[in-house]
Protein backbone atom coordinates (compact mmCIF):
# COMPACT_ATOMS: atom_id res chain seq x y z
CA UNK A 1 0.00 0.00 0.00
CA UNK A 2 1.23 3.37 -0.84
CA UNK A 3 1.69 5.90 1.80
CA UNK A 4 -0.38 8.54 1.54
CA UNK A 5 0.42 11.60 -0.40
CA UNK A 6 1.22 14.69 2.08
CA UNK A 7 -1.12 17.58 1.92
CA UNK A 8 0.68 20.77 0.51
CA UNK A 9 1.30 23.52 2.61
CA UNK A 10 -1.32 25.77 0.23
CA UNK A 11 -3.62 23.26 0.93
CA UNK A 12 -2.83 23.02 5.19
CA UNK A 13 -2.73 27.32 5.45
CA UNK A 14 -6.08 27.33 3.70
CA UNK A 15 -7.77 24.68 5.96
CA UNK A 16 -6.66 26.21 8.94
CA UNK A 17 -7.63 29.62 8.08
CA UNK A 18 -11.19 28.03 7.09
CA UNK A 19 -11.43 26.45 10.92
CA UNK A 20 -10.72 29.57 12.54
CA UNK A 21 -14.23 31.74 13.54
CA UNK A 22 -15.56 34.63 11.55
CA UNK A 23 -13.67 37.79 12.20
CA UNK A 24 -17.45 38.90 13.28
CA UNK A 25 -18.08 36.28 15.78
CA UNK A 26 -18.14 37.67 19.38
CA UNK A 27 -19.73 40.66 17.83
CA UNK A 28 -22.71 38.55 16.39
CA UNK A 29 -22.70 36.36 19.98
CA UNK A 30 -23.17 39.78 21.48
CA UNK A 31 -25.96 41.52 19.42
CA UNK A 32 -27.86 37.88 19.60
CA UNK A 33 -27.93 38.18 23.31
CA UNK A 34 -28.45 41.15 23.29
CA UNK A 35 -31.56 41.34 20.73
CA UNK A 36 -30.07 43.40 17.90
CA UNK A 37 -30.68 41.35 15.13
CA UNK A 38 -33.35 41.98 13.54
CA UNK A 39 -36.05 39.48 12.02
CA UNK A 40 -38.24 40.31 8.63
CA UNK A 41 -41.16 39.45 7.47
CA UNK A 42 -41.32 38.50 3.56
CA UNK A 43 -45.00 38.03 2.46
CA UNK A 44 -46.62 35.32 0.43
CA UNK A 45 -50.15 35.52 -0.90
CA UNK A 46 -52.54 32.88 -2.19
CA UNK A 47 -52.27 32.74 -5.73
CA UNK A 48 -56.40 32.03 -5.66
CA UNK A 49 -57.15 34.98 -3.69
CA UNK A 50 -54.35 37.11 -3.86
CA UNK A 51 -54.45 37.89 -0.14
CA UNK A 52 -51.93 37.76 2.10
CA UNK A 53 -51.75 34.14 3.35
CA UNK A 54 -48.48 34.31 5.72
CA UNK A 55 -45.05 34.88 5.79
CA UNK A 56 -41.39 34.14 5.65
CA UNK A 57 -38.77 34.86 8.36
CA UNK A 58 -35.80 36.32 7.18
CA UNK A 59 -32.74 38.02 9.50
CA UNK A 60 -30.89 40.89 8.93
CA UNK A 61 -27.87 42.39 11.32
CA UNK A 62 -26.92 45.97 11.29
CA UNK A 63 -23.05 45.92 12.42
CA UNK A 64 -21.66 49.14 13.11
CA UNK A 65 -18.72 48.88 10.57
CA UNK A 66 -19.96 46.72 7.63
CA UNK A 67 -23.57 47.79 8.00
CA UNK A 68 -26.69 45.60 6.65
CA UNK A 69 -25.72 41.92 7.27
CA UNK A 70 -28.62 39.23 6.14
CA UNK A 71 -29.83 36.05 4.72
CA UNK A 72 -26.99 33.34 3.50
CA UNK A 73 -24.28 35.83 4.15
CA UNK A 74 -25.13 36.19 7.87
CA UNK A 75 -25.90 32.38 8.23
CA UNK A 76 -22.43 32.04 6.78
CA UNK A 77 -20.86 34.11 9.57
CA UNK A 78 -22.65 32.25 11.96
CA UNK A 79 -21.86 28.61 11.01
CA UNK A 80 -17.97 29.83 10.66
CA UNK A 81 -18.45 30.76 14.37
CA UNK A 82 -20.41 27.76 15.39
CA UNK A 83 -23.44 30.24 16.03
CA UNK A 84 -25.69 28.66 12.89
CA UNK A 85 -27.92 27.21 15.66
CA UNK A 86 -28.66 29.75 18.32
CA UNK A 87 -29.10 32.04 15.50
CA UNK A 88 -32.11 30.05 14.00
CA UNK A 89 -33.77 29.72 17.72
CA UNK A 90 -33.31 33.41 18.22
CA UNK A 91 -34.91 34.36 14.91
CA UNK A 92 -37.52 31.43 16.16
CA UNK A 93 -38.80 32.74 19.42
CA UNK A 94 -38.70 36.76 17.60
CA UNK A 95 -40.35 35.28 14.87
CA UNK A 96 -43.29 33.47 16.98
CA UNK A 97 -43.58 36.73 19.19
CA UNK A 98 -44.55 38.52 16.61
CA UNK A 99 -46.21 35.80 14.49
CA UNK A 100 -48.85 34.87 17.50
CA UNK A 101 -50.98 38.20 16.67
CA UNK A 102 -51.66 37.24 13.47
CA UNK A 103 -54.69 36.21 12.38
CA UNK A 104 -55.48 32.31 12.52
CA UNK A 105 -55.36 32.07 9.72
CA UNK A 106 -51.90 32.92 8.80
CA UNK A 107 -48.84 30.68 8.60
CA UNK A 108 -45.28 31.28 9.39
CA UNK A 109 -42.56 29.77 7.59
CA UNK A 110 -39.13 29.20 9.14
CA UNK A 111 -35.44 28.93 7.79
CA UNK A 112 -33.62 25.39 9.02
CA UNK A 113 -29.77 25.22 8.46
CA UNK A 114 -27.52 22.00 8.43
CA UNK A 115 -26.48 22.70 12.10
CA UNK A 116 -30.27 22.56 13.35
CA UNK A 117 -30.48 19.11 11.86
CA UNK A 118 -28.02 17.68 13.85
CA UNK A 119 -29.07 19.38 16.87
CA UNK A 120 -30.02 16.86 19.30
CA UNK A 121 -31.86 19.05 20.93
CA UNK A 122 -33.81 20.74 18.42
CA UNK A 123 -37.22 19.15 18.04
CA UNK A 124 -37.49 19.82 21.81
CA UNK A 125 -36.23 23.16 21.28
CA UNK A 126 -38.60 24.04 18.76
CA UNK A 127 -41.77 22.62 20.70
CA UNK A 128 -40.68 24.19 23.75
CA UNK A 129 -40.71 27.53 21.38
CA UNK A 130 -44.18 27.06 20.50
CA UNK A 131 -45.04 26.59 23.96
CA UNK A 132 -43.66 29.74 25.32
CA UNK A 133 -45.15 31.88 22.34
CA UNK A 134 -48.61 30.15 22.13
CA UNK A 135 -48.34 30.05 18.02
CA UNK A 136 -50.21 26.64 16.73
CA UNK A 137 -47.61 24.09 15.44
CA UNK A 138 -50.11 23.02 12.47
CA UNK A 139 -49.53 27.14 11.50
CA UNK A 140 -46.02 26.78 11.30
CA UNK A 141 -43.49 25.31 8.44
CA UNK A 142 -40.12 24.41 8.40
CA UNK A 143 -38.52 24.99 5.41
CA UNK A 144 -35.07 23.04 4.25
CA UNK A 145 -32.63 22.77 1.43
CA UNK A 146 -31.06 20.52 -0.38
CA UNK A 147 -27.68 21.27 1.01
CA UNK A 148 -29.09 20.67 4.75
CA UNK A 149 -29.87 17.14 3.57
CA UNK A 150 -26.89 16.12 2.09
CA UNK A 151 -25.06 14.57 4.57
CA UNK A 152 -27.35 12.32 6.34
CA UNK A 153 -30.62 12.07 4.07
CA UNK A 154 -31.90 9.23 7.04
CA UNK A 155 -31.09 10.49 9.52
CA UNK A 156 -33.14 14.22 8.74
CA UNK A 157 -36.02 12.46 7.40
CA UNK A 158 -36.28 10.83 11.04
CA UNK A 159 -35.88 14.14 13.00
CA UNK A 160 -38.30 15.52 10.88
CA UNK A 161 -40.90 13.17 11.50
CA UNK A 162 -40.93 14.01 14.90
CA UNK A 163 -41.44 17.58 14.19
CA UNK A 164 -44.58 16.66 11.62
CA UNK A 165 -46.01 14.78 14.61
CA UNK A 166 -46.35 17.84 16.29
CA UNK A 167 -47.91 19.33 13.66
CA UNK A 168 -45.82 21.60 12.07
CA UNK A 169 -45.30 21.09 8.05
CA UNK A 170 -41.99 21.17 5.89
CA UNK A 171 -41.25 22.55 2.76
CA UNK A 172 -38.35 21.65 0.72
CA UNK A 173 -36.72 25.04 -0.21
CA UNK A 174 -35.32 26.39 -3.31
CA UNK A 175 -36.74 23.57 -5.10
CA UNK A 176 -34.33 23.23 -8.60
CA UNK A 177 -31.78 25.11 -7.62
CA UNK A 178 -29.35 22.00 -6.72
CA UNK A 179 -29.28 18.45 -7.85
CA UNK A 180 -33.13 17.71 -7.64
CA UNK A 181 -32.67 14.62 -5.46
CA UNK A 182 -35.76 12.83 -6.07
CA UNK A 183 -35.06 10.89 -3.26
CA UNK A 184 -35.98 13.96 -1.08
CA UNK A 185 -39.07 13.93 -2.67
CA UNK A 186 -39.54 9.72 -1.39
CA UNK A 187 -37.88 10.21 2.01
CA UNK A 188 -39.40 12.79 3.15
CA UNK A 189 -42.19 13.74 5.42
CA UNK A 190 -42.84 17.08 3.06
CA UNK A 191 -45.85 19.12 2.79
CA UNK A 192 -44.45 21.73 0.49
CA UNK A 193 -42.27 22.00 -2.46
CA UNK A 194 -40.94 25.91 -2.61
CA UNK A 195 -39.56 26.85 -6.12
CA UNK A 196 -35.97 28.57 -6.79
CA UNK A 197 -35.87 31.97 -7.96
CA UNK A 198 -34.57 30.04 -11.06
CA UNK A 199 -37.39 28.39 -12.08
CA UNK A 200 -39.71 31.18 -12.41
CA UNK A 201 -37.48 33.85 -14.10
CA UNK A 202 -38.38 32.83 -17.54
CA UNK A 203 -42.08 31.66 -17.17
CA UNK A 204 -43.28 34.98 -18.50
CA UNK A 205 -41.70 34.23 -21.69
CA UNK A 206 -40.12 30.91 -22.57
CA UNK A 207 -41.68 27.89 -23.36
CA UNK A 208 -39.30 25.51 -21.97
CA UNK A 209 -39.31 27.07 -18.23
CA UNK A 210 -42.88 27.27 -18.62
CA UNK A 211 -42.86 23.20 -19.09
CA UNK A 212 -40.78 22.68 -16.46
CA UNK A 213 -42.74 24.28 -14.06
CA UNK A 214 -45.78 22.70 -15.51
CA UNK A 215 -44.48 19.31 -14.78
CA UNK A 216 -43.06 19.76 -11.51
CA UNK A 217 -46.89 21.08 -10.63
CA UNK A 218 -48.26 18.12 -11.95
CA UNK A 219 -45.34 16.06 -10.18
CA UNK A 220 -46.15 17.72 -7.02
CA UNK A 221 -50.05 17.43 -7.48
CA UNK A 222 -49.42 13.42 -8.01
CA UNK A 223 -47.53 13.65 -4.64
CA UNK A 224 -50.24 15.48 -2.51
CA UNK A 225 -47.44 18.30 -2.69
CA UNK A 226 -48.65 22.21 -2.46
CA UNK A 227 -46.27 24.35 -4.18
CA UNK A 228 -44.62 27.97 -3.75
CA UNK A 229 -43.42 30.41 -5.90
CA UNK A 230 -40.45 32.71 -4.69
CA UNK A 231 -38.84 35.55 -6.85
CA UNK A 232 -42.02 36.73 -7.93
CA UNK A 233 -41.02 40.27 -9.49
CA UNK A 234 -42.93 40.80 -12.51
CA UNK A 235 -46.87 40.16 -13.58
CA UNK A 236 -46.34 38.05 -15.97
CA UNK A 237 -44.73 35.46 -14.15
CA UNK A 238 -47.36 36.07 -11.49
CA UNK A 239 -49.78 35.24 -13.87
CA UNK A 240 -48.45 31.99 -15.01
CA UNK A 241 -48.38 30.81 -11.69
CA UNK A 242 -51.71 31.20 -10.85
CA UNK A 243 -52.55 29.89 -14.16
CA UNK A 244 -50.55 26.45 -13.28
CA UNK A 245 -51.88 26.08 -10.16
CA UNK A 246 -49.32 26.80 -7.47
CA UNK A 247 -50.78 27.46 -3.92
CA UNK A 248 -49.23 30.61 -2.99
CA UNK A 249 -46.14 33.26 -4.12
CA UNK A 250 -43.95 35.81 -2.20
CA UNK A 251 -41.48 38.30 -4.06
CA UNK A 252 -40.63 41.45 -4.89
CA UNK A 253 -43.95 42.30 -6.75
CA UNK A 254 -46.06 41.54 -3.69
CA UNK A 255 -43.40 43.04 -1.06
CA UNK A 256 -39.89 43.52 -0.01
CA UNK A 257 -39.66 41.59 3.73
CA UNK A 258 -40.77 43.96 5.98
CA UNK A 259 -40.21 44.75 9.89
CA UNK A 260 -42.84 43.25 12.26
CA UNK A 261 -44.89 46.07 12.98
CA UNK A 262 -45.24 46.85 8.92
CA UNK A 263 -46.16 43.35 8.13
CA UNK A 264 -48.73 44.00 10.80
CA UNK A 265 -50.30 47.10 8.73
CA UNK A 266 -50.14 44.98 5.52
CA UNK A 267 -51.91 42.06 6.55
CA UNK A 268 -55.21 45.40 8.41
CA UNK A 269 -54.77 46.46 4.71
CA UNK A 270 -53.33 49.37 5.23
CA UNK A 271 -53.54 50.55 1.50
CA UNK A 272 -51.25 47.86 0.21
CA UNK A 273 -50.72 47.50 -3.64
CA UNK A 274 -49.18 45.39 -5.93
CA UNK A 275 -46.43 47.10 -7.74
CA UNK A 276 -44.20 46.03 -10.34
Amino acid sequence: MQSPKPIPERRRRRDRRTDKPHPLASDLASAIDRAEVDVLFQPQFGCDSGAVVGAEALVRWFQPTRGAIGGDQLFAIATRSDLAHALSLYVLDKALDAAKAWPDDMRLSFNITPADLVAPDFAESVATALARSGFVPERLTLEITEQALVDDLEGSANRLDGLVELGIRVALDDFGAGFCNFRYLKKLPLHYLKLDRSMVEGIGHDSRDLAVLRGIVAMANALDLAVIAEGIEMTSQLEAVKREGCTSWQGFLGARPLPSEDFAALVAGDGFMLRE
